[in-house]
């Protein structure tokens, strides 16, 4: 190479020229290298992880289960068979009339007894209201049993009261006791004294069944 093509040449052209054979010099060093560390250097060792494992244990099963067969099947009831029986075309019901049943030959009617014989519904539109109301406070007090009322013993008494026309109480019955026969007896006693309006179905006066409490308490 003359000097003056020496000249022209970039260091471009001039790396490319000398780069072979540092590329040679470099794998050379590395080979060398490389080959150093496994002869001077101690050898990798696999360490002895060793093995774990789970002890087994023996369970015992609970009995096999037995399960029953079905229930046989319960046999359909028998189909009912209808008798067929001619019915001729000329039957008719004979006309029932005075003629051929008289009055005379006819059952009395049931006996059903009076509606005061025993607490039954009978219907009305205005009920029964107590008209003399202070002279019943004043009758509970009189006929409180004097040995109850001193030991201070009270208690409520439900009545039914079978109420007349007129408002007047025909018959009582204990609905609901005390729980002492004392205050049944005079609960009944101030019953008999108490006076109603008449109740009202209608616009007409009907005696009714109501029930009515009364209170006997130590004031």
């Amino acid at each position: 190479m003359s000097e003056s093509e020496a000249v022209r040449m970039t260091a471009n052209d001039r790396f490319k020229r000398t780069s072979g054979s540092w590329l040679q010099i470099g794998m050379l060093a590395a080979t060398m290298f490389h080959f150093g560390l496994f002869v001077l250097v101690r050898p990798f060792e696999a360490a002895d992880l060793g093995s774990v494992t789970d002890e087994i244990e023996a369970i015992s099963l609970p009995p096999e289960v037995r399960i029953p067969p079905p229930p046989e099947q319960i046999a359909r009831p028998a189909t009912p068979r209808v008798a067929s029986v001619d019915v001729a075309d000329d039957v008719t019901i004979a006309p029932t009339t005075f003629e051929t049943n008289p009055v005379e030959n006819l059952p009395p009617p049931p006996s059903g007894g009076s509606p005061a014989d025993r607490p039954s519904f009978i219907p009305y539109d205005t009920p029964p209201a107590m008209r003399n109301r202070s002279q019943v406070m004043q009758l509970l007090q009189r006929y409180y049993p004097r040995n109850l009322k001193d030991a201070g013993i009270g208690g409520r008494v439900e009545l039914w009261l079978y109420v007349n026309e007129q408002g007047r109480v025909e018959r009582s019955e204990v609905k609901t006791s005390a729980g002492n026969a004392l205050l049944d007896d005079a609960a009944q006693r101030v019953a008999a004294d108490m006076e109603f309006s008449p109740a009202k179905n209608r616009d007409k006066t009907t005696a009714v069944w109501v029930s009515q409490w009364v209170t006997f308490e130590v004031t």
